[in-house]
């Protein structure tokens, strides 16, 4: 089985790019290098991973390429741009577009003060461009931010996106609406994925039980199906909540006694056709 970590992110920590990072997570409050995960994917027989951007500049993204030269287990990158800078953003696709394994695009939506943000004219012209450079989109979300996310994703029916986190639902309280219906709503997009990442910081971190995340991997299964589904572990934030093993569990669990065809494709194969890994 060809097994991918579709999500995951590394730093050299500051406390001044990642004020994120409050005293409750002194876990993250080191530095998180290939070198760390190497171990963890070892362990778990992962084979590959996907680097995902922690902090908005393009140096960030310039430095993870630059890691994907060297380590072979990184398979690809999804960067940060400037989506919204018109005449510019060309320039900052075509030069990090000159690495292969540069796949796609992030923007830490979900930090935004305006929930609209997704609807402003110029940063939808910068997704509308993305398709130009064969680039898939991640969409970091709340659950308030899917409704939005909809009207996105159906404005580029070509254009690939993927939810990550599954939209972050409050798997800790136990809520399922709004998130359910809403999920449920941009899934009946075909251009739309959705990760199986970030779920064990959404739960209770110190208590938590295979149980509590039943009701929304059923939700998130019937809505995208196994073909539009992938494991990720969302390491090193995972830590937080247990470990890489327990993170990257939940799913493995939950799938373990579904055919091989099924388990194949979301802990491997549906990550490498979403993002065109080599």
């Amino acid at each position: 089985m060809i097994k991918i970590d579709s999500h995951h992110h590394f730093w050299k920590y500051n406390p001044t790019e990642y004020g994120w990072i409050d005293d409750s997570m002194e876990i993250l409050r080191r530095d998180y290098l290939p070198s760390d995960l190497q171990t963890e994917l070892v362990s778990a027989d992962f084979g590959g991973s996907v680097v995902i951007q922690a902090r908005q500049s393009m140096e960030e993204s310039r430095w993870l390429l630059d890691l994907s030269d060297r380590v072979d287990f990184i398979k690809g990158v999804v960067g940060w741009v400037d989506l919204r800078s018109g005449d510019n953003l060309k320039s900052q696709l075509d030069e990090l577009c000159r690495s292969k394994k540069f796949v796609g695009v992030r923007h830490v939506v979900h930090d935004e003060p305006d929930d609209m943000f997704m609807l402003v004219d110029t940063f939808l012209d910068g997704i509308n461009l993305l398709k130009d450079y064969n680039l898939t989109y991640d969409l970091l979300l709340f659950p308030k931010h899917l409704p939005v996310a909809e009207k996105v994703v159906s404005m580029f029916p070509d254009q690939k996106f993927i939810i990550d986190h599954i939209a972050k639902p409050r798997i800790k309280d136990g809520v399922l609406s709004p998130w359910k219906e809403n999920l449920v709503r941009i899934a009946e997009h075909s251009n739309v994925w959705c990760k199986l990442s970030g779920m064990v910081t959404e739960a209770e971190w110190q208590h938590q039980r295979q149980e509590d995340f039943l009701p929304y991997l059923d939700i998130v299964f019937g809505a995208f199906g196994a073909s539009r589904l992938m494991v990720g572990s969302d390491w090193p934030v995972c830590l937080l909540a247990g470990g890489y093993k327990n993170a990257v569990g939940i799913t493995e669990e939950y799938i373990s006694e579904m055919p091989d065809d099924i388990r194949h494709k979301v802990m491997g194969l549906n990550c490498v056709s979403f993002y065109g890994l080599k």
